[in-house]
């Protein structure tokens, strides 16, 4: 399996969620819906799922060994501390450049 594209869809401040993601796997497969959650430790990587009659929601996909599962948790939870920084970057560029202004 080899993710070859993620894309931040969302970025949220409240709550637990704090982003929504696509991916593609091997150019070929998109799965989207992915969400970043805030635990009570770490950032962590919920699949998309379903809610089913009985109120229990179940993943619609998700990796099958654990390493597939960490190699798509860390890809994820990079891309999105990625755009982050990048928007932090940029919101400090905008900042600076009204206070220029002034």
């Amino acid at each position: 399996m080899n993710i070859t594209d993620i894309r931040i869809r969302k970025i949220l401040t409240d709550g637990r969620l704090r982003a929504v993601v696509s991916i593609t796997i091997d150019d070929a497969i998109a799965i989207h819906d992915i969400k970043v959650i805030e635990g009570p430790e770490r950032l962590f990587v919920a699949m998309p799922s379903r809610k089913e009659e009985n109120n229990v929601f179940r993943d619609i996909v998700h990796p099958i060994s654990p390493e597939a599962r960490q190699y798509l948790e860390t890809m994820v939870l990079d891309a999105y501390k990625q755009q982050l920084a990048t928007q932090a970057a940029e919101e400090e560029l905008a900042a600076q450049a009204h206070r220029d202004e002034e």
